[in-house]
């Protein structure tokens, strides 16, 4: 195991950032998918994700319900809180205390009316792209994943079903305004409520990195009965009740 003041050459550095992106990405994630992934023989993957923990940019992911001892499944990764302040670009900081600002001159709406402004602007740039998809939510979500991938977000996709309603479940690995939307969670409601304008579907929002989740989860639902929202009707109840277990 690497100690403070190990050289680390350039190749190994690189190697190493490219293990904690696809941890942001594909986590949870074990050391023989890593292995598949990048090409590195077990004994490479192992001290990279040694490295990593030891610098607390990764952890170990206990699936809920797993079992210990004999049997255990094989240990998973997700980005730790000091990996996603490595993989960050924008000037958080500086942003909270501008926010701060602001709701303290100007009062909490403002920054909501700012959030609200700033998704705008990422949804005008994807709706294009998603009328291309079609009507079908699967196909729409496919789409927003990519765009969102390229933003930054590492975003994924995979089915997910119980009982009579089935949807996608969308996750992003990785959030370039995490500090702010952990003060200002204005911000998450607002990419919410553009998700769910976007995918033509009421979308649920599960976790969120500035919740302190390892991952951003969000329910799009593909069923007939979550198509058709309405006041009242309990769908937001049902759906509450079957994806209790889908952002683990």
């Amino acid at each position: 195991m690497e100690r403070d003041g190990d050289a680390v050459t350039p190749l190994e550095s690189r190697t190493r950032s490219r293990v904690l992106h696809l941890v942001s990405t594909d986590g949870p994630i074990t050391a023989a998918e890593l292995g598949r992934e990048l090409d590195l023989t077990p004994a490479a993957v192992r001290r990279h994700l040694d490295a990593l923990v030891e610098q607390g940019a990764i952890t170990e992911h206990e699936p809920v319900g797993a079992r210990r001892g004999r049997g255990r499944p094989a240990r998973a990764y997700v980005v730790a809180a000091a990996g996603h302040r490595a993989l960050e670009t924008d000037y958080d900081a500086l942003a909270v205390d501008v926010l701060r600002f602001l709701k303290e001159q100007v009062g909490s709406g403002a920054v909501s009316e700012f959030a609200r402004e700033r998704i705008a602007a990422l949804e005008e740039r994807y709706a294009a792209r998603l009328a291309e998809a079609g009507d079908d939510p699967s196909a729409r979500t496919e789409a927003l994943v990519t765009a969102l991938t390229e933003d930054g977000f590492a975003a994924t996709a995979r089915p997910v079903g119980a009982g009579g309603l089935t949807g996608v479940q969308l996750c992003q690995g990785h959030c370039p305004v995490q500090q702010v939307a952990a003060e200002f969670p204005a911000f998450c409601e607002a990419e919410t409520d553009a998700f769910s304008r976007l995918l033509g579907v009421h979308v649920q929002r599960l976790a969120t990195l500035a919740g302190g989740h390892h991952v951003c989860t969000t329910f799009i639902p593909t069923a007939e009965l979550a198509r058709k929202p309405r006041v009242g009707s309990g769908v937001d109840q049902e759906t509450d009740h079957i994806t209790e277990g889908f952002s683990s």
